[in-house]
């Protein structure tokens, strides 16, 4: 499915919002979306920063390259539509294949931080790279949009501290410790395979350098026991930087449940929602499954037949015959309403995904321009102004600062030694 850019593509930019940004370029604003939302809604959106815990830019550009500094054709992320939805600080995902472990992940996460440095380097008036939440902060107020790193995947680490070290002199600020399979690192939820039983003892050494060095631990994607290995290691809040509740989605090991998330809590953490609707309802979760238990029997009967055209045909018949069933943004809500019920509002922000789930986004959220309309919603079901600052980003930044804090006095302790 396109994205909501290219639906709309040649509406001319038809609201006027009051923020610290200059005013988009014409060329910028013919291919900009309007945003279906209330002026309140939009006003929000672009007086508070919002942080969101995980897109996908850079992977989407090693595979095709846009100039996202312009308005795109493709993908869910582009400066236009960043600016008009308010986005602040998108965490840049330097995403590693689980098929990469001792398959060459160092080198491609060097080259995908690589092209994240390099849309700063083409664009320095719109770009700006974010080590710190105070640098997200003083970025918001100059206008600019930062672009702080996560790593999803420590596979990178490839078993030696140097390359987290090194790592974070390139600007890595989070670590998700697996991906889809275990690795040397965890266990991984989409694994069967449980080789460690929770975190690697490597693992536990790692956990504890990242909270040396200033680095959040992200536990989206790793298995129930690795969390729990996570927090007891770790003497900082962690953050699970785009999960959603198990709760809609019994069985999903990927989505936490809500002891889980009573344990993120208590230490301090925030649970950051993803937009895909595959994590939002059971519905789209069990709709997934059958897809690809579909996909498998029929690739597995095409044999040396198979070409990447039939596989796009049999995606095609099978939409259609089985119509893909979009989570809304009533269930993004409902998921943050959860989340809140069981932690507390200081504990939960949002990690859209967006460029990471396909064609799965949930109707009226089908890119980064329409954060106002998510905001809208919140507003609806009587979340307060202030509880939605905190969701957007004020959340996830009094982490980072925690996680800055302790690793600043540990450096000066061990200074004093």
């Amino acid at each position: 499915m396109k994205s909501l850019s290219t639906t709309l593509i040649g509406i001319a930019l038809t609201l006027t919002v009051v923020s610290p940004f200059t005013a988009i370029a014409d060329d910028d604003a013919e291919n900009t979306p309007a945003v279906n939302a209330s002026q309140q809604a939009i006003d929000i959106a672009h007086k508070y920063p919002i942080v969101d815990g995980h897109i996908d830019v850079p992977y989407r550009l090693q595979r095709h390259w846009e100039d996202v500094t312009q308005a795109t054709e493709k993908g869910d992320f582009d400066y236009p539509r960043a600016r008009l939805g308010g986005l602040d600080a998108p965490f840049m995902s330097i995403y590693i294949p689980a098929d990469r472990e001792n398959n060459g992940a160092k080198a491609l996460a060097d080259v995908l931080i690589d092209q994240v440095q390099a849309i700063v380097f083409r664009a320095p008036d719109k770009f700006a790279l974010a080590n710190t939440a105070d640098d997200i902060r003083s970025n918001f107020s100059a206008g600019k949009i930062s672009l702080p790193m996560g790593m999803e995947n420590g596979a990178a680490i490839a078993g030696d501290l140097k390359n987290l070290e090194h790592f974070y002199r390139r600007g890595i600020r989070y670590i998700t410790l697996a991906h889809a399979k275990a690795n040397h690192i965890s266990d991984s939820s989409y694994d069967s395979s449980k080789i460690w039983n929770g975190l690697s003892p490597f693992g536990k050494t790692l956990v504890q350098e990242m909270n040396r060095l200033g680095i959040m631990i992200d536990i989206s994607h790793v298995s129930d026991d690795a969390f729990y290995d996570a927090l007891d290691v770790s003497q900082v809040p962690v953050i699970a930087s785009h999960s959603s509740m198990r709760h809609f989605t019994p069985g999903l090991e990927r989505n936490m449940d809500d002891k889980m998330l009573t344990a993120l809590a208590k230490n301090g953490g925030v649970l950051m929602i993803n937009f895909g609707s595959f994590f939002l309802t059971e519905e789209a979760m069990q709709w997934g499954k059958h897809y690809k238990e579909a996909k498998a029997t029929f690739e597995k009967l095409q044999g040396n037949r198979l070409t990447p055209q039939i596989s796009e045909s049999f995606n095609r018949a099978y939409r259609k015959r089985f119509p893909y069933p979009y989570a809304s943004v009533k269930d993004v809500v409902a998921n943050i309403d959860r989340a809140r019920k069981i932690a507390g509002i200081d504990h939960i922000g949002l990690g859209s995904d967006f460029d990471g789930v396909g064609d799965t986004l949930p109707e009226g959220l089908k890119d980064v321009s329409t954060y106002p309309v998510l905001i809208d919603a919140l507003l609806e079901r009587g979340y307060q102004e202030s509880d939605i600052a905190k969701i957007l980003g004020g959340n996830v930044l009094r982490v980072m600062e925690q996680v800055e804090a302790f690793a600043a006095q540990y450096s000066k302790s061990s200074a004093e030694e």
